[in-house]
């Protein structure tokens, strides 16, 4: 793989989204809905504020994700420079990496702006926690809540290379819009839903706590627990499997990026 040819397609796909107006006005959305759920939470601690945030972010950073990426690939397609791009000595992995790295950028800058100013009323708010979490606010940091937003990344990060392979697939802009909403209805409602109904028998709980990472957003949620919320309640009870997690959201990240780069083109 050549960086030269690999940061060129980086810097055209970041040029590409600096200058759409849409990307633009989800990121604006993104966050209104973000910084207003924190004001209006109270921004009593970092822990409250993030656990405020958890449950909108499992659907909105999906959102923002697949629209930044559906049409990644398959705007290309339609415009006819896919034709142009393979006269270059690009390969696919060159091109599916460059163009995945330049909406990466934008996407981590349009997660992390708002969830840092969100931090920052936390900061300013000043008071202590007032809520079942008051007895052990001591143990609230800073340093929690940027473990949540670095989580966020990850997770958007994951979504978004879900998107990039849909755009690989796809072949017209009807398919691609179905395919988005259908995975965005998977990783918001369809994995965990069907997981729970699947053992809804009962199930050991260490088998459940893997079974549970198979879902980006169950896996995301589990990683927030436990290395966010868990230190501060101090509480025992083991809600997820943060090496099952990790595995789990690894394995989505890596997994659509090589069947995006499959699917792009043919040699």
């Amino acid at each position: 793989m050549n960086p030269d040819r690999l940061f060129a397609v980086v810097d055209r796909e970041a040029w590409t989204v600096a200058r759409t107006r849409s990307f633009v006005a989800v990121g604006l959305g993104f966050a209104a809905v973000s910084i207003g759920l924190a004001w209006t939470g109270g921004a009593a601690s970092y822990v409250t504020t993030t656990l405020d945030l958890l449950t909108p972010i499992e659907v909105l950073v999906p959102a923002v994700a697949i629209a930044f990426g559906y049409r990644s690939v398959l705007g290309d397609i339609d415009r006819g420079e896919i034709e142009m791009i393979r006269t270059y000595p690009l390969s696919r992995a060159e091109f599916v990496l460059g163009v995945y790295l330049g909406r990466a950028g934008a996407l981590v800058l349009v997660v992390v702006v708002p969830l840092a100013v969100s931090g920052v009323l936390v900061a300013l708010s000043g008071g202590p926690a007032t809520t079942v979490l008051a007895s052990h606010a001591g143990a609230d940091s800073p340093w929690l809540f940027v473990r949540f937003v670095a989580l966020t990344v990850a997770f958007a990060l994951v979504v978004l290379a879900v998107a990039v392979a849909i755009s690989s697939i796809a072949r017209s802009v009807r398919a691609a819009i179905a395919l988005g909403i259908a995975v965005l209805v998977a990783l918001v409602v369809g994995l965990d839903l069907g997981i729970v109904i699947s053992l809804s028998g009962g199930v050991d709980e260490w088998l459940l706590q893997w079974l549970l990472a198979v879902s980006p957003n169950s896996a995301y949620r589990g990683l927030v627990l436990e290395t966010v919320v868990r230190p501060v309640t101090a509480t025992g009870v083991r809600t997820a499997a943060p090496i099952a997690s990790v595995l789990g959201l690894t394995a989505w990240l890596v997994g659509t990026l090589v069947l995006a780069i499959r699917t792009v083109w043919t040699e």
